[in-house]
């Protein structure tokens, strides 16, 4: 069975970005929240088993409030919420989506 996780890393500190809110979403619906421990990860796969299906879901990664924890910038923050879409086009295998994230900018791509 296929699953989904994710990670995220402060490139600008250098470091996982621990306590980091996301959300995933699929079809309008919340499918579930985590928050990611201190290596930047969920601590088990944010999708799997028969809930991992084919179709267009999003990942929202609340870096407004990791970085004002972490940061010393002025209001409004450049990045808040970081939605990310993508499909799952086969059940049967493993999708990595990971964050990488300053205060500036981020970056994504398919993992493994």
């Amino acid at each position: 069975m296929g699953r989904l996780t994710t990670h995220v890393l402060d490139t600008a500190l250098g470091k996982p970005a621990a306590g980091l809110v996301i959300e995933l979403w699929s079809g309008g619906s919340l499918l579930c929240t985590v928050t990611t421990n201190a290596d930047g990860r969920a601590d088990k796969p944010i999708l799997e088993g028969d809930g991992f299906k084919v179709g267009v879901y999003e990942l929202r990664f609340f870096a407004g409030d990791y970085l004002r924890k972490v940061t010393r910038q002025k209001e409004p923050l450049f990045l808040d919420m970081i939605p990310i879409r993508f499909g799952i086009a086969d059940a049967s295998q493993h999708y990595h989506v990971p964050l990488l994230l300053s205060p500036f900018g981020y970056s994504t791509y398919r993992g493994s």
